[in-house]
């Protein structure tokens, strides 16, 4: 069932709901008003009646007359007057006698003052009243005919108008729901349209600051970053083929050269470096994607414990020494820490010691020196590292650019490299949930910052 239909049933359901509870109200408060009128028209009836008999300004016979004569046209109150020692004193119509009453009964009456029931559809009121010092018991009864008919009338236009409210307000809900969700229609016809081809197309956007126009808005902003995403990807899968085209073109070049004559021990073994070399490049690159696909992975799906960021300094330092020999890195304490929890972050060994041993190998391959230097501070929760070179440094307009996976900077022709070290150290920093930033000037060196708050 689509929504708008679901909206405009639930609408219908709670506002019959509320129509059915007034209607049941105003049908109840009908029916105790016409009860309790009803039993006040036979009181009055019933002393008007006794006043006459008493008072002997009309006989018996005259009153029984009345009564048998109006009975068939006009409901007529039947009367019966009593005394306490149940002596019928007049009666209507005793043949007929609907009260039918009992020794019992005129006890009861006695007793209570007043009495009200119902004998079958009449209703009847039994009532003790006083006459010249007397005591009398009167009963009256009779059936409201006419008031029945007015209930029943009402009964009837409750129910006509119940049935008419609710197609009414079907019809209503139905226009209006149609009219509040024209937006989130044409939102949809819209979103169908676009895919991976016209990912720059966006959905309208109204003046009005409402539920829909913040929900178009909120669409865009996601259409924004798939974009954003499809680009990166796509530059992404163009950078990676060249970078493996360029190591892969020279080694099948190298092997092309080497059969087409005959060549020395010397010639074969240069061969033989030179396509071990361009090997290494591409080993080393699908490490570096294997690596930043790690890093990419859900948090929760990476083993984390507590590290001592001094031991993982040490372990990635011998990791980038172990491949590059004349590569000098030092590192030192700038303050004293007094328990291991000073020195100690929640992470992941493998990913840090891949994130400092970048910054170890970048620092040490733009230097001249081939010297890189990290010190360890502590402040308060937070551990600080500065990495530092004294390299060829990096420009200003470039400073921004250096964490995009496959940037190279104008430094490039110093130094081998793919792009990927920096942005991977990033994505290690922030998984982490420490920063990392960049100073720099040219032909003065760099420093990287890396904060970590202890946990």
């Amino acid at each position: 069932m689509k929504t708008r239909t679901r909206l405009t049933l639930l609408f219908t359901l709670v506002t019959a709901t509320i129509l059915l509870v007034f209607a049941a109200i105003i049908l109840i408060s009908a029916k105790e008003n016409r009860e309790k009128e009803f039993y006040a028209l036979l009181k009055k009836e019933a002393i008007t009646k006794a006043n006459l008999f008493l008072n002997a300004e009309v006989d018996s016979k005259t009153l029984q007359d009345i009564y048998k004569n109006n009975r068939a046209t006009l409901n007529e109150v039947e009367v019966a007057i009593y005394t306490p020692a149940f002596q019928l004193l007049y009666h209507d119509a005793v043949e007929i006698d609907v009260v039918k009453e009992t020794k019992s009964m005129i006890n009861e009456i006695a007793r209570k003052g007043e009495i009200k029931f119902y004998q079958k559809d009449w209703q009847v009121i039994g009532m003790t009243y006083r006459f010249q010092g007397k005591e009398y018991i009167i009963t009256a009864a009779a059936y409201d005919g006419f008031g029945y008919i007015k209930f029943y009338n009402l009964l009837e236009t409750c129910i006509i108008v119940f049935i008419l409210s609710i197609l009414l307000l079907y019809v209503a809900g139905r226009f209006f729901s149609k009219k509040a969700f024209e937006p989130i229609v044409k939102m949809t016809n819209k979103a169908k349209t676009i895919s991976a081809t016209n990912l720059d197309l966006r959905l309208d956007t109204s003046k009005n600051k409402d539920e829909i126009t913040e929900l178009a808005t909120t669409f865009n902003k996601m259409l924004n970053r798939l974009e954003n995403s499809f680009d990166s990807q796509k530059q992404f899968v163009s950078n990676i083929s060249h970078e493996l085209r360029t190591p892969l073109s020279a080694i099948i070049a190298e092997l092309e050269l080497s059969t087409h004559k005959e060549r020395n021990n010397n010639e074969y073994k240069m061969v033989i470096q030179n396509t071990l070399q361009d090997a290494k490049k591409l080993a080393k690159l699908s490490n570096s994607l294997l690596d930043l696909a790690k890093a990419n992975y859900d948090p929760s799906e990476i083993a984390f414990k507590q590290l001592r960021i001094d031991e993982v300094l040490l372990d990635a330092r011998q990791q980038v020494q172990k491949s590059n020999p004349d590569y000098n890195i030092t590192i030192h304490f700038e303050n004293d820490f007094e328990e291991d929890s000073q020195i100690s972050i929640h992470g992941n060994e493998y990913l840090l010691k891949v994130a400092f041993a970048n910054l170890f190998e970048n620092g040490c391959k733009f230097s001249a020196d081939q010297q890189s230097m990290v010190s360890i501070s502590f402040l308060s929760n937070t551990i600080e590292l500065r990495f530092s070179d004294n390299g060829i440094g990096i420009l200003p307009e470039e400073l921004e650019l250096i964490f995009t996976p496959f940037y190279r900077g104008s430094n490039k022709t110093h130094a081998d490299g793919n792009g990927i070290g920096l942005s991977l150290t990033r994505k290690i920093i922030l998984l982490h949930k420490g920063g990392i930033t960049v100073a720099s000037k040219k032909n003065q060196g760099t420093t990287f910052t890396v904060t970590f708050n202890l946990q």
